[in-house]
């Protein structure tokens, strides 16, 4: 029943979502060289301790509505102050490195959640943040994470999480090619 619904959706609307696609340039398919993750992450967290600001593409679906795969950059500072809904880097483990939202923040101990995540959880400290997003950069424009209709975009979405999964669902259908 969810693949034939998901079927349906696409084909009712794959103009919107070809329109989509054109408006955001994700239709574009740019030659990038990828690197692992521990290598990439790792050099940036350096160079932000440096007191330099790093510029990552954003990969994986972890974000989703906010950071679109393979679409989005952003750009990562030294985090000063951590509060809860800012977007951060975090190495949760060895060479293992997320870029999720603070959702709940006791003292130095932080959860972080993928905006397109359902339930799944990271646990870890502030010593292990490496940055904290300051600039979404998508094709067309750049937003600045302190934006006011942004971070009420991100308080509502974290209010929704009992229904996230539908509202991705729908999401999804509009979005993917």
């Amino acid at each position: 029943m969810k693949r034939l619904l998901s079927r349906l959706l696409r084909i009712v609307l794959y103009p919107v979502s070809k329109s989509y696609a054109r408006r955001n340039g994700t239709e574009c398919a740019d030659r990038r060289v990828e690197l692992p993750n521990e290598v990439l992450l790792g050099l940036a967290r350096d160079m932000i301790r440096k007191g330099h600001t790093v510029t990552i593409h954003v990969k994986g679906f972890s974000m989703r509505p906010f950071l679109e795969h393979q679409r989005d950059k952003v750009l990562l500072e030294a985090a000063g102050e951590l509060k809860v809904g800012d977007a951060v880097l975090a190495e949760i483990s060895p060479g293992h490195y997320v870029l999720h939202r603070i959702i709940n923040k006791e003292g130095e101990r932080l959860t972080l959640q993928g905006d397109g995540n359902i339930c799944g959880v990271e646990l870890c400290t502030a010593a292990d943040v490496a940055g904290i997003v300051t600039q979404y950069i998508r094709p067309n424009r750049t937003i600045n994470a302190a934006d006011s209709r942004l971070c009420r975009r991100i308080r509502l979405w974290r209010k929704l999480r009992p229904i996230r999964r539908y509202l991705l669902f729908i999401y999804k259908a509009i979005a993917v090619r």
